[in-house]
């Protein structure tokens, strides 16, 4: 007879008790990577907007983009933090992991509204399904880690009473005023976890957070992949110039850099570290993933404006796109020399973003801008990798 396949049986619900912080082989599961994948529909809606932005010139869409992605991304950070310390795999778990996802699909749906006067209903209501079955979670933590039960609780009250804001501000009509209040808003959100980690910390298990954090960094680099693809795409359409050749080869060079980049460091060392570090590379990947869909977004105004269907500058466009690079260049510094303990450690990654800046300003087109900027980030890459190389050698070596 032939084997029969086993069944993956998920029993409709058990408890929720803290997963083990030091768990041997921890790795991120199919339902997370799934989950990222549904989130990266709404990033991809919020880069859309930036690049028909940049395309037209229209810079106060940055805000829009910066509004959308943080909703976006603190859905994300929440539901992964909870995971990592609470990841029970049965029936309402999945569920309630299921709604946090239509959630976000709502928020996308409504992003265009967003980027048009700073406020959408549909948006609160895709935030609201998200958040409310965070606030699910945590009542279910709660009741089964009697040790972690006020943090839990602690948790679920301010994720509530947060969300409220949100509602009301739907009524505020002044647009600067919907503005000011969103940025209330995000003060009260990154709030939260600091005043819930007060007392007993949740047991988030650091090498799977470092994982979930890297595997999210990849998927939003697959933006800066597809607007590779758009470019080469218009060349096959429209014919190759100089520009256009220009944004595909230094289109590859910024996405391969950029991954190298961002590889070249194990961040583990800030997620296993004290709360401080734990917020730092926590909240500090908004600039990280939102400055990468921003790459992509401008990499896709650039291919815009080498066929001739933008009409933005060539300068702004260059300078989008380096504005871009230099935050996520200058955020990993960041990491970097917190991490070591030293300032210096930053150096060469705010020498590299200054250079990718200079080269934005002294492009006399967006095919040369983009080639020198791709140039730029793969000489930062060559030099790593021939120092870190020569260093492996001198310590290797005998005497």
């Amino acid at each position: 007879m032939a084997p029969v396949s086993p069944t993956n049986a998920v029993p409709l619900s058990r408890l929720m008790r803290p997963r083990d912080p030091d768990e041997p082989h921890r790795i991120a599961t199919p339902l997370e990577l799934f989950f990222d994948l549904v989130f990266v529909v709404a990033i991809a809606s919020a880069a859309a907007q930036w690049h028909h932005g940049i395309a037209e010139g229209h810079l106060r869409d940055l805000i829009g983009f910066l509004m959308a992605f943080f909703a976006i991304w603190w859905a994300w950070m929440n539901y992964t933090w909870f995971a990592s310390a609470y990841g029970c795999d049965d029936v309402v778990y999945r569920v309630l992991t299921f709604v946090i996802m239509t959630g976000s699909l709502m928020l996308a749906a409504g992003i265009p509204d967003l980027f048009d006067d700073g406020q959408s209903g549909l948006v609160v209501a895709g935030y609201a399904v998200m958040r409310l079955a965070m606030v699910a979670f945590w009542l279910r933590a709660a009741g089964a880690d009697e040790a972690g039960r006020s943090t839990a609780l602690r948790y679920a009250v301010g994720i509530a009473a947060v969300q409220l804001f949100w509602i009301w501000r739907l009524v505020v009509e002044d647009q600067a005023w919907r503005y000011g209040t969103f940025a209330i808003g995000i003060v009260l959100e990154l709030l939260v976890p600091v005043v819930a980690e007060r007392g007993r910390r949740t047991p988030h298990h650091p090498h799977h957070i470092t994982e979930r954090y890297a595997l999210f960094t990849i998927i939003v680099l697959g933006e800066v992949i597809l607007a590779s693809v758009q470019a080469v795409q218009g060349a096959l359409e429209s014919g190759v110039t100089g520009d256009l050749l220009g944004v595909i080869l230094g289109g590859l060079l910024v996405v391969y850099s950029l991954w190298w980049i961002y590889f070249k460091r194990d961040h583990l060392e800030l997620f296993e570290g004290p709360l401080r570090h734990n917020l730092l590379a926590g909240y500090g990947h908004f600039a990280v993933f939102a400055s990468v869909a921003a790459t992509g977004a401008a990499l896709a105004a650039s291919v815009d404006l080498a066929t001739h269907e933008a009409h933005a500058s060539s300068r702004l466009v260059g300078l989008a796109l380096a504005g871009a690079i230099a935050v996520y260049l200058t955020t990993l510094g960041v990491f970097h020399a917190v991490a070591d303990g030293r300032a210096g450690s930053a150096l060469s990654a705010l020498v590299t973003a200054g250079s990718v800046v200079v080269a934005a300003l002294l492009g006399p087109s967006i095919g040369v801008t983009a080639l020198l900027i791709g140039l730029v980030l793969a000489t930062a890459v060559a030099q790593h990798v021939w120092s870190t190389s020569t260093r492996d050698d001198v310590v290797a070596s005998p005497g």
